[in-house]
């Protein structure tokens, strides 16, 4: 829409489709030196087709079709080299663990994967801006408040949107404008034709009349909140009232989404869970070396609807402060090997079975303890809505923003937090938990974020 986020990520996605069929080739043709014949080429095709989806996927989890993959071009070849090793390993699993093709290609499937690297980052660095480029429109940002500010740095900062802010004009000092005089003349002057607006802000009442005549000069007209949705991930927090959440948050069943998200749920807690039995001994006896206290800790959350839901975790500090931070009269501290259990989030295994009873959903906002909800449901405005929905082993809010607040009170961070909630909330589908989940897992394999 306004960035280059889905059309670009599209055009990406369909060079690296290109890509792998066009590396394919070449490498049949170096390794036989001739041209493959279409038997030849098929026989390959249809086992590297499947191939072709799975380094699609760690493409995607490398964060490789993410809105911000063009404005860091330094990192993009190593990102891509990261990718291809984790590709190479799974080529060479996927060939040799499942013997059901009829063709072990050894040198081809490590031609191919030279070509790819070499081919990927000459398309990423070089031609995709190319292809993607448009030119820029002139656009009037009318608004007010951080957030405001924000839209403005980002927009102006990076090539890649369709659109750059020529002229603000902040809806706090409008009293003292022109606006006929001096915000029309400027928008014909500078050949303005798109306008981001403030419309749920009262003080933007008395100059819609002159932005209507607008309309005959083929200005188009975008919500600022919704511009600022689709650049950030997140709901611009101090923008929004009662009427926002009125119109744009619901409690109510989405039948069909329920479902497939609890059967997603299912399947995932099974598949993980049941493999992930294999690390209890260990854990056990580490903990157990480390300090001999006990393995798991039963802690009570805030769930859905404000109910109250026991989460399963190992234990990785020296006790539990059942989130009474700082007030039980002892230090409390990460211990040794829960130092270690967290970086590699083994501590949160034991919630796949909270998971499977229905506490919790794999995706959905983290929940707190009670203590700390009290809190901000007193001092950070709207914070209750989280609570509209059941929480999640990992969220939206957990994959975007890693400075969150963890075993300590922070307003400002948890406001940030909840705008990501918000979010989430506002637009939760199957295709928004699936993402989720996959930057969930680039996460984790970073070992980043908590």
């Amino acid at each position: 829409m306004l960035n280059m986020g889905r059309k670009e990520a599209g055009i990406l996605f369909l060079g690296d489709i290109l890509i792998y069929f066009a590396s394919l080739w070449i490498a049949l043709a170096l390794r036989h030196l001739a041209v493959p014949t279409a038997n030849v080429y098929l026989l390959h095709l249809k086992p590297f087709l499947i191939l072709f989806l799975i380094w699609t996927v760690v493409f995607y989890i490398s964060g490789l079709y993410e809105k911000h993959t063009l404005v860091f071009k330094s990192k993009l070849p190593s990102l891509i080299f990261t990718a291809q090793v984790i590709n190479s390993l799974l080529g060479v699993l996927f060939f040799y663990l499942i013997p059901v093709f009829s063709i072990t290609p050894k040198t081809v499937l490590f031609i191919d994967l030279a070509f790819t690297f070499v081919l990927l980052v000459f398309w990423r660095l070089y031609l995709s801006e190319r292809v993607t480029a448009t030119k820029r429109q002139n656009a009037l940002l009318i608004g007010s408040g951080d957030e405001m500010q924000e839209l403005w740095e980002e927009v102006n900062q990076n090539p890649r949107y369709r659109f750059r802010f020529l002229s603000a004009l902040d809806l706090d000092a409008i009293g003292s404008v022109d606006f006929k005089g001096e915000i029309l003349d400027r928008i014909y002057s500078e050949k303005i034709t798109m306008i981001v607006i403030d419309l749920k802000n009262e003080k933007s009442f008395p100059i819609l009349p002159h932005l209507y005549n607008l309309l005959f000069s083929r200005v188009h007209f975008f919500d600022l909140h919704r511009v600022y949705e689709d650049i950030f991930d997140r709901v611009p927090l101090s923008l929004v009232g009662y009427n926002w959440f009125l119109e744009n948050i619901s409690s109510a069943s989405k039948i069909s989404y329920d479902i497939l998200k609890r059967a997603m749920d299912i399947a995932a807690a099974l598949l993980l869970g049941i493999p992930s039995l294999v690390f209890y001994p260990f854990v056990y006896l580490a903990i157990k070396l480390d300090d001999g206290g006990s393995v798991f800790l039963h802690q009570e959350r805030v769930g859905k609807n404000n109910s109250s839901v026991w989460l399963l975790k190992f234990r990785t500090m020296t006790f539990d402060d059942k989130g009474k931070w700082g007030k039980s009269g002892q230090t409390n501290k990460v211990t040794r090997v829960g130092e270690f259990l967290r970086k590699s989030r083994i501590d949160e295994l034991p919630q796949l079975w909270n998971v499977l009873k229905g506490d919790i959903s794999l995706i959905g906002p983290r929940p707190e303890f009670p203590d700390p909800v009290r809190e901000y449901e007193s001092k950070v405005p709207y914070y209750g809505v989280r609570h509209l929905i059941k929480p999640g082993l990992s969220g939206w809010a957990q994959v975007h923003h890693m400075e969150h607040p963890h075993h300590q009170l922070d307003m400002e961070e948890t406001r940030r937090k909840l705008s990501y909630d918000l979010y989430y909330i506002k637009n939760r589908s199957l295709v928004l938990d699936i993402k989720t989940a996959l930057m969930t897992v680039r996460i984790m394999l970073a070992r980043s974020g908590r």
